[in-house]
């Protein structure tokens, strides 16, 4: 076995480099823009009002300092949404690898913007950068995950798409750790700190463009056969690899065009109703589960639980290690357990975990140790999360979406992940403001409902080809009057999620 591993290790040795490579300019650098805001949260509203002390000779109010910080979080989301819409015609023209190396140009600039802003006195500078920064995300969002399943061996195909949720929590727990008031979370060093995202996304510049684009946009898209074998000799090493031509082949067949299908095109058909009424709901309930409101306002989560200002980073940073922990175990029991159960297991102990929550935050004034209790709650809130949705779902998403179609899918799936972001991010801390802990009914509620539906409506995806799937959700449609589509639709046969 081990012979075997090694022997795999050198002839994969370019998929596996490509694998870190994407990862590390991809959503490592997501996951970092995520968390590394909340660090710096007090120092930037100090500068805010400094900067308008200086320009006008007055103070901000309160209220208008609070809600600049809150577009600040915010705009990354608008950036995001900016970013998608971007990203499936630039794929369509240019490939995936250019798009992701547009990216990072976006993603230079904002790290630029955000590294100078303090120098310059301009908040503004802050705004423009995280909506730089979003734009790039929103363009790695979309393309990294197509890509990354494209490029892979199939042997390797599973492991290769849980990598994604494994870097994003990684760039979670770095931005943690930097942004440790003992690193750079300090008042004159937080520039620094939110510029770090321009060093690996200049190294992603340098490095993607030694790789080859993904063989399939090469013979489908480009119907360059030679260069589709000298892709698949580069990444998978030398052989005969005409039987993974022949599947690719079979594809562009099945599809009937070599193009892909843009999102209208998508949102019109009604072979798709089913799959986006899924996925969508998915997308919607990753960012109306309660946890990134918590990584945004991290601080005043654990001021509310009555925690001590000075430990409040340091559990921040335990709650991205144990995210990190629990992502990595999803991923090596996700094909042995399967999607489903990981899915409406997950949100539904995340739920019980909620409603504890709620309980221990409303008595923490009685005794000492029940805030403790509540820290303890959020930590298994966020393994919950980890072990279940964070790596499940963007499984599904592949495996309900036909070749053809899964581009424009992703697309608008991250649309509606980046509307919900915004929505929660501007939101959350006026509703915090008004309800305090009760704020987290909103979210029980959502996270209940979510596992409902995912155990009534969402069949098992694991092992099974896309005809198997769209039959499953053909008998289960029928629950569901809205999304169900003709008789005679067609769908993509040849693609298989056994690994």
């Amino acid at each position: 076995m081990a012979a075997s591993f090694l022997s795999d290790l050198v002839r994969y040795r370019r998929f596996f480099q490509m694998t870190l490579v994407l990862g590390l300019g991809g959503t490592l650098l997501v996951g970092f823009h995520v968390s590394v805001i909340t660090y710096p949260s007090q120092d930037i509203k100090r500068f805010i009002n400094a900067t308008w002390m200086e320009r006008h000779g007055s103070p901000l109010p309160q209220e208008t300092v609070a809600l600049l910080w809150s577009f600040i979080v915010s705009i990354y989301c608008l950036g995001g949404f900016l970013g998608s819409l971007s990203s499936q015609p630039l794929s369509a023209r240019y490939g995936k690898k250019k798009t992701l190396l547009f990216g990072d140009l976006f993603a230079i600039s904002g790290a630029l913007l955000l590294g100078s802003s303090k120098m310059a006195g301009s908040f503004e500078m802050v705004l423009v950068g995280r909506c730089l920064y979003g734009i790039s995300a929103g363009m790695y969002m979309n393309t990294y995950g197509p890509y990354l399943g494209e490029i892979s061996p199939k042997k390797f195909r599973g492991f290769a798409l849980t990598t994604g949720a494994v870097f994003f929590s990684l760039g979670k727990a770095l931005g943690q750790i930097m942004g440790l008031r003992d690193i750079l979370g300090t008042p004159s060093l937080w520039p620094l700190l939110l510029a770090l995202c321009g060093i690996p996304a200049l190294l992603n510049l340098v490095l993607l463009p030694l790789f080859p684009e993904s063989p399939p946009y090469l013979l489908i898209e480009k119907e360059d056969k030679e260069g589709c074998l000298q892709a698949m000799k580069d990444l998978w090493g030398d052989g005969c690899h005409e039987g993974e031509m022949e599947d690719i082949m079979k594809e562009k067949e099945a599809t009937g065009s070599n193009k892909s299908l843009n999102v209208l095109e998508v949102l019109k058909g009604p072979s798709f109703r089913r799959p986006l009424a899924i996925t969508i709901l998915l997308m919607m309930s990753l960012q109306t589960n309660g946890l990134s409101a918590i990584y945004f306002y991290a601080f005043e989560v654990f001021r509310t639980a009555k925690l001590e200002e000075a430990l409040i980073p340091y559990v921040t940073l335990g709650m991205g290690l144990c995210e990190l922990i629990s992502v990595i175990l999803c991923s090596a029991i996700i094909d042995r357990v399967g999607r489903r159960i990981l899915l409406w297991g997950g949100y539904g102990a995340m739920a019980w975990a909620l409603a504890f929550l709620i309980l221990t935050l409303s008595l923490q004034d009685r005794h000492p140790w029940i805030s403790y209790c509540s820290v303890a709650l959020i930590f298994l809130f966020t393994f919950f999360y980890g072990i279940g949705p964070s790596g499940a779902i963007f499984s599904v998403m592949m495996e309900v979406f036909s070749q053809s179609a899964r581009p424009a899918g992703f697309v608008i799936a991250s649309l509606i992940s980046w509307v919900g972001l915004f929505l929660t991010g501007i939101g959350f801390p006026f509703v915090m403001e008004a309800l305090g802990y009760y704020s987290f009914l909103i979210f029980l509620t959502l996270v209940t409902g979510t596992a409902v539906f995912i155990y009534v409506f969402l069949p098992e995806t694991k092992g099974k080809s896309i005809i198997q799937i769209t039959e499953e959700l053909r008998q289960l449609g029928r629950k569901i009057p809205f999304i169900t589509p003709p008789k005679n639709f067609s769908v993509d046969h040849t693609f298989c999620t056994k690994l």
